[in-house]
């Protein structure tokens, strides 16, 4: 990440080896793909309840669509309003670590940082940080960013309008497609051990904690175990440090010089030669 933030300070000219129209064409697929998938939000807002003006202003105001389907799955579900609303919020804490990284690739201007940070989401981060310089990167997040917000509300708008023709949406099974988009973006950054355990040990609390706890509950749970594996990782760490100075410690001095035992010897013997010639002189 520090290569590409120093790649993008030196070659913010647009110098750099990807063409604009290659960034448009990357960004408009990944907009397009994913703005569809506001009409299964829209459809799944209004079966729990929702308004068609409560859930536009949710995608208006809120468009993090992770967050927008773990609250109305959980208010769909009969959960609380104030613990499906905690649920959607620790989802949506992680766009405040892209804003933070972001800020240093794309290096907006003050008065138009207010106005990007409604376009940070996971879609526009992996879009600009993909790019090879600062200028790829603004382009990138900006056409992501245009063509996602605009499309996830349209479509939204759609899924809500339909979903009253539809009438009873539970027996269509719409309440899956966000969880299965979620899991879509979501498991091709799943590249470390770590990073999977993390994964499947949420998925083991959020199921088994499902059927005992009120809904949006085990979200909150499954959340505890990247910190749980965070201090596993560290404290491996720690243990391996010891072993590794032991393992040191055990090699000769010589040997772990570099020195094998004959040459150190044939230095001694040279130099009791030199003193007793000396001395005869």
């Amino acid at each position: 990440m520090t290569e590409q933030t120093g790649l993008a300070e030196t070659q913010d000219d647009g110098g750099g080896t990807k063409p604009d129209r290659a960034v448009v064409r990357d960004a408009l697929g990944v907009g397009v793909a994913v703005g569809l998938s506001g009409f299964a939000f829209g459809v799944t807002s209004a079966g729990s309840g929702l308004s068609l003006l409560q859930t536009c202003a949710l995608s208006l105001l809120v468009f993090t669509g992770a967050s927008q389907f773990a609250l109305v799955g959980a208010l769909a579900a009969g959960g609380n309003p104030f613990t499906a609303a905690a649920g959607a919020f620790f989802l949506g804490v992680r766009n405040a670590f892209y804003g933070l990284r972001l800020s240093q690739v794309l290096a907006l201007p003050r008065a138009v940082r207010p106005f990007a940070a409604q376009w940070v989401i996971d879609e526009t981060t992996a879009v600009a940080l993909a790019q090879p310089t600062r200028r790829a990167a603004r382009i990138g997040f900006t056409v992501t960013g245009l063509s996602l917000y605009v499309l996830w509300n349209l479509t939204t708008l759609l899924g809500a309008l339909g979903a009253e023709a539809l009438g009873d949406t539970d027996g269509w099974g719409l309440d899956a497609a966000g969880p299965a988009v979620f899991l879509a973006l979501l498991a091709p950054m799943l590249k470390t051990t770590g990073e999977r355990a993390v994964a499947g040990i949420a998925v083991v609390l959020g199921l088994g904690l499902l059927p005992v706890l009120p809904a949006g509950v085990p979200v909150l749970v499954a959340a505890t175990a990247a910190p749980v594996v965070l201090w596993a990782e560290g404290r491996r760490r720690r243990t391996d440090v010891p072993r590794t100075a032991v393992a040191r410690s055990d090699v000769p001095r010589g040997e772990a010089r570099g020195e094998g035992g004959d040459e150190q010897r044939a230095r001694v013997e040279d130099g009791r030669r030199d003193d007793r010639q000396g001395d005869a002189r």
